[in-house]
């Protein structure tokens, strides 16, 4: 094997040239500068792998041979060499190592600058970028191979490995928050805080995230509750670095979000609470309604628990239900389609069990997950004390929650009046953040 890649190399070497050759341009039927480019990375591999000693390891025998076909391919006229290019990316990554890495990232930028809308390039760049660690530019490039993808079926490993990286990242973000609202980053963990970030290789940002798990701890004790969810966001975020995000089945296929994502989903769109009243149904449902096309003037629609006079077609893009009364909760399935799915309740164990007997497969494509099932009483979020009169409305549950994460544009109520007034204390919290109400008294509109 010695000679075949001394013989290879400098085959490589004869058509690409050696490293800081300046690139040609194309000569007639010559290859194209960017495989010369591909050959030339490919050549400083063979290089080093000349000067480790023997070759042992099958890997690496399959990707020298591949590395022999691409430069058949580029050496035969008129030949079509792009498919070997994309070959010997995949057998560099699957030989493993970040030199692997490496020469499959620098294949893969060849590739997509060769065939801008090659979306088999741009896995390939996405696949190297993941295995360096590099996770928000391997979305970005993962995302540009689902823009071209045509096949669902052949999108969903990719779908789901998009969903993984940014759930790692939203658990260091939400690890930052946290420490953020604990000390206005004075202090130890403040400044570890400082070196951990979602744009960090993978490598480096789980020894960061370590580093600030010990000196929070170390500072507050693991007594402490925020410690205790720092703890929980780091080992989530272990547990995503390992392995793939993996969709329950028994969620009916919904994607699992947390607060960063439910801040992304809200950021700068205006929303507005929908009571459910009959009057309210009724100005819905009738043509030409100014109701109606009040509320459709909304990217956001928020209805919550068991509607029962909207119209079953009648818009929901955020439905939130609070679990209430005497655990297990039972009741009808959550069939009215939404965009997202709040569901508030506690419990741990018997809220799990509500989601996966009363979700309706396909009746909503997002689903709060555990860190927002209890938002007020959470001390990641509000931390407040539980109330003895039972738990808050849902409607005042989404507000508090809306307010506290900040991103919508605005937040208004519509239809809160009579039978649908809210309880007096919840009634005071929104008194002392209305900016504006209508003559008509239908809307209030929150600062």
């Amino acid at each position: 094997m010695g000679q075949t890649l001394t013989g290879l190399l400098t085959s490589v070497r004869a058509i690409a040239g050696r490293p800081g050759t300046q690139t040609r341009a194309r000569p007639g039927d010559g290859p194209d500068p960017g495989l010369l480019a591909a050959l030339r990375h490919c050549g400083d591999h063979l290089a080093a792998l000349a000067a480790s000693g023997p070759l042992t390891d099958a890997r690496r025998t399959r990707l020298i041979a591949s590395i022999g076909a691409l430069t058949t391919a580029c050496s035969t006229p008129g030949a079509d060499a792009f498919d070997a290019l994309l070959r010997t990316g995949q057998q560099a990554l699957d030989s493993g190592g970040d030199a692997g890495a490496r020469l499959a990232l620098a294949l893969a930028d060849e590739a997509t600058a060769l065939r801008a809308r090659s979306k088999g390039a741009w896995r390939l760049r996405g696949n190297a970028l993941d295995a360096l660690g590099r996770s928000e530019e391997a979305i970005t490039a993962y995302e540009r191979h689902l823009a071209l993808q045509q096949n669902t079926a052949a999108a969903r490993d990719i779908e789901r490995r998009i969903a993984t990286l940014r759930a790692a990242g939203d658990r260091i973000d939400e690890a930052l928050a946290l420490v953020a609202d604990g000390n206005g980053g004075a202090d130890g963990a403040g400044a570890g805080a400082v070196r951990l970030s979602r744009r960090l290789p993978a490598a480096e940002a789980r020894v960061a995230f370590t580093e600030l798990v010990r000196l929070r701890t170390t500072e507050r004790g693991a007594a402490d509750p925020a410690v205790r969810r720092l703890a929980a966001l780091y080992a989530e975020h272990r547990r995503l670095s390992d392995r793939d995000l993996m969709a329950d089945p028994l969620l009916g296929g919904a994607e699992p979000i947390g607060v960063p994502g439910l801040r992304r989903f809200l950021a700068d769109r205006t929303v507005c609470l929908v009571a459910d009243t009959p009057h309210t149904a009724e100005q819905e449902q009738r043509p030409g309604s100014s109701l109606a096309a009040l509320i459709e003037g909304y990217d956001l629609v928020v209805r919550c628990d068991a509607v029962r006079h909207a119209a079953p077609t009648a818009r929901t893009d955020l439905h939130a239900v609070t679990l209430r009364g005497d655990s297990p909760w039972k009741g009808p399935r959550w069939d009215r389609r939404a965009t997202a799915r709040l569901v508030f309740g506690d419990p741990l164990p018997h809220w799990r069990l509500a989601l996966r007997s009363r979700l309706v497969p396909g009746a909503q494509d997002r689903i709060g997950d555990a860190t927002l099932r209890r938002p007020l009483h959470d001390p990641a979020l509000l931390a407040e004390a539980a109330d003895a009169d039972g738990p808050a409305s849902t409607a005042y549950t989404v507000l508090r929650l809306l307010d506290f994460l900040g991103t919508p544009a605005r937040v208004d109520l519509i239809g809160f009046e009579g039978p649908a007034a809210l309880p007096p204390r919840e009634r005071e919290w929104i008194g002392a953040r209305t900016g504006t109400t209508d003559d008509t008294a239908v809307r209030i509109t929150l600062r």
